[in-house]
C-alpha cells in the first residue's frame, strides 16, 4: 500500500512541471501572433513606393520612339485621353477607368471608382476632376489620406501621365 501513495505525489509534482513550459509557450505564441497582425497592418497601410515593371518600361520605350517618329515626320501627336488603372491589389490588377469627367473614389456604390473591395479606403475618400486641361487630385478627408507617388496630399494635386494614386490599400496609375 505504500508503494502507490509516493507515486501519486511523483505525479502530482510532475504535472506542475510540464505545466509551467506550456504556459510560457503560448505567451510566446500569443506575441507571435501579435507581430505577425503588426506587419500585415504595415504592409496595408503604407505608401506604394516607386514601381514599374518590366511591361511598363517597354511600352514607354515604345510611346517615346513613336513620339520621335512622329515629331520627325511633321505629324501632330494628338493629345489623347487619361485613364485610371488598378496596379494593386492583385485581383483587380488590369481594371482602367476613364477619366474624362469628374469621379469620386471610394467603397461607396455610387462613386465612379468603387473600392467596396479594399477596408482602408474610405466611403468617400478622393475626387478626380478636370481644372481646364489639368487633372487634379483631391482628398475628401479621408481615415487613410490620398498619396500621389509616395507622397500625401493636403490639397488639390495636380496628376500627369505615369502618377502613382494610392487611395487605401489600392494603388492605381495614370495611363493613356
Amino acid at each position: 500500500m505504500t508503494l502507490g501513495h509516493p507515486a501519486v505525489v511523483v505525479l502530482a509534482t510532475n504535472y506542475s512541471a510540464v505545466l509551467r513550459p506550456l504556459q510560457w509557450l503560448v505567451i510566446v505564441l500569443v506575441f507571435l501572433f501579435f507581430l505577425r497582425v503588426v506587419r500585415a497592418v504595415w504592409v496595408e497601410v503604407r505608401p506604394a513606393g516607386p514601381r514599374q515593371t518590366r511591361r511598363e518600361r517597354k511600352r514607354a520605350a515604345r510611346e517615346e520612339a513613336q513620339a520621335l517618329l512622329g515629331a520627325a515626320t511633321g505629324n501632330r501627336k494628338q493629345k489623347r485621353q487619361l485613364y485610371l488603372e488598378v496596379v494593386e491589389p492583385a485581383d483587380q490588377a488590369g481594371r482602367t477607368y476613364n477619366l474624362q469627367d469628374e469621379l469620386t473614389v471610394g467603397r461607396s456604390p455610387g462613386c465612379g471608382v468603387p473600392t467596396s473591395y479594399d477596408v482602408y479606403s474610405s466611403t468617400l475618400h478622393a475626387r478626380l476632376y478636370r481644372r481646364g486641361e489639368q487633372l487634379m487630385v483631391e482628398d475628401l478627408g479621408s481615415t487613410n489620406g490620398t498619396y500621389v507617388n509616395s507622397e500625401r496630399i493636403a490639397k488639390p494635386t495636380k496628376l500627369a501621365r505615369g502618377d502613382l494614386l494610392q487611395i487605401g490599400a489600392t494603388v492605381f496609375e495614370v495611363t493613356r
